[in-house]
């Protein structure tokens, strides 16, 4: 039989029934029928509503009329319970009209007490019919989520280009100012616009690692330092009731990650903290150095005095889009536990109502490597051919170059770079992805039609890949790919091992 107690597996049944007799013979029934099951019998609305909190029932088996409570109040509290739960009337006084208004006020069935033989196969069936009915539900629910998810990889992308577009000036103006002046406050604020530059590129390299799954660059990163920048960040957000502590953190204690992701996920917990301390409170960070299996992790605490969680709200913390707030996203813990994970490390809560709350980071401690400190070799008057649509970055690299001692020839599409070209080749052709009207691909090939065979430097958006096999042989054998937005460092190598005789 379809419909058979071997297909629902053990069960919970709560019966709402005032005579103990009755309730035993039900019981005896299901279990002679061959089913698996646990039951809990009540007989007024406030056990039963404690029997829906703490048995949690597969299904609910309820008499019509009891004293001082009827099945018709036992069906409204279980369907403003649990709308999912499958309610069966079993009754001795049930009309044909009766019946028929149970189940338009949602009851899955009824049984009349002197003939039970129906009872098994009928809360089989209802037991079955409301898990089909929840798989669907959740099914529905992680495919809404994915398509949500999609939008947001797609909004993250075209953001990330945006932003990666808009930082190309602050990576490039700070070695113009160098170049430009000795003065130190100037070159003090150079450093500054490259710090800007270089975080804000982190952030959007990070935009984009959501996306592609990739995990971002790391570097060496000095906690104090982190939770100093974390503080002077909060100083506006905290109210005026509220806090915030930073515990002194271990000398020299470090870890290597990408700083911009940290900071990140350090923010979003603060914030979160600071909301639910609407009266005022404590927010803390602390760090130490905690060895477990012979392993060194960093742990970074974030503690608020605040409202504190429930078990229902910790279980979905981390699950996307659910937000206690209805300003909320959603998305705050859960990119926040994404960043760990990435860096190899876990998070974890400890929270009670009333107790306020504390997230614990456990990142891998690992000894960062120095960076080798690379020496700049100025140019000797090679003409370059820098082809870029963005005239911005077209007119930045070419002063940059410049200053460089090359001498740049500058064009905005491949057809002015052609157009430009007289009787000389260049030395060195770097040429954006993205140039409209002839594709640099195109162009490359038809400068390989005039007898070029010099090195090509390509610059890319990571989501749109330079087209190698687009470019003629006789190119690819010498094309360095950069991606945007441009490091001038990275330009700078790139021109001078381009350049560099052979």
């Amino acid at each position: 039989m379809l419909h058979s107690p071997a297909n629902v597996g053990p069960v919970r049944i709560l019966q709402v029934e005032d005579s103990p007799e009755d309730a035993e013979l039900t019981s005896m029934q299901l279990l002679d029928a061959g089913f698996v099951a646990e039951f809990l019998r009540v007989q007024s609305a406030a056990d039963l509503q404690r029997g829906l909190d703490t048995f949690a029932p597969d299904l609910v088996l309820s008499d019509l009329s009891m004293p001082g409570f009827s099945g018709h109040q036992a069906l409204r509290i279980v369907r403003e319970h649990n709308r999912g739960v499958p309610f069966i009337f079993l009754s001795g006084t049930m009309g044909e009209e009766t019946a028929v208004q149970a189940l338009r006020e949602g009851a899955s069935d009824y049984i009349l007490k002197h003939s039970p033989a129906r009872l098994p196969v009928a809360a089989a069936r209802a037991i079955l019919e409301a898990r089909g009915a929840a798989e669907h539900q959740r099914v529905a629910r992680e495919l809404l989520r994915s398509q949500r998810l999609d939008s947001l990889a797609l909004l993250t992308a075209g953001l990330s280009h945006d932003l990666r577009n808009i930082l190309q000036p602050l990576l490039i103006v700070p070695d113009l100012l160098n170049a430009r002046s000795d003065d130190p406050k100037v070159r003090r604020l150079a450093e500054v616009i490259a710090e800007c530059g270089r975080r804000g590129s982190e952030m959007a390299e990070s935009m984009l690692s959501f996306v592609r799954g990739k995990h971002a660059t790391s570097e060496s990163i000095d906690l104090a330092l982190l939770f100093h920048a974390v503080q002077l960040l909060l100083q506006g957000s905290l109210p005026p009731k509220s806090e915030l502590v930073t515990d002194p953190v271990p000398e020299g204690l470090r870890l290597s990650g990408n700083y911009t992701e940290l900071q990140q996920c350090l923010i979003n917990l603060s914030l979160n903290a600071i909301q639910a301390m609407p009266d005022g409170g404590t927010l803390t960070l602390s760090a130490d150095l905690d060895e477990q299996g012979g392993a060194r992790w960093v742990r970074i605490r974030v503690a608020d005095t605040g409202q504190g969680m429930d078990a229902h709200t910790r279980a979905q913390l981390f699950t996307p889009f659910f937000s206690t707030r209805q300003e909320g996203n959603g998305l705050g813990l859960m990119s926040c536990r994404r960043i760990v994970e990435g860096h190899g490390g876990r998070i974890s809560v400890d929270s009670t109502p009333g107790g306020g709350s504390t997230f614990e980071l456990y990142l891998p401690q690992h000894d960062p490597k120095p960076e080798p400190v690379q020496s700049r070799r100025e140019g000797g008057g090679q003409m370059v051919l820098v082809v870029d649509a963005d005239t911005t970055r077209l007119t930045l690299i070419g002063n940059a170059l410049g200053t460089q001692g090359y001498a740049p020839l500058l064009a905005a599409d491949g057809a002015m770079a052609l157009g430009s070209l007289q009787a000389s080749l260049p030395d060195l052709v770097i040429v954006d992805n993205d140039i409209e009207l002839i594709s640099a691909s195109s162009l490359l090939q038809a400068l390989a039609g005039r007898g070029y065979a010099g090195p090509v430097i390509a610059l890319q958006d990571p989501l749109r890949p330079f087209d190698r096999d687009g470019a003629v042989a006789e190119a690819e054998r010498s094309v360095q790919v950069l991606a945007k937005p441009l490091q001038m460092d990275q330009l700078f190598a790139a021109v001078e091992q381009a350049l560099a005789p052979a």
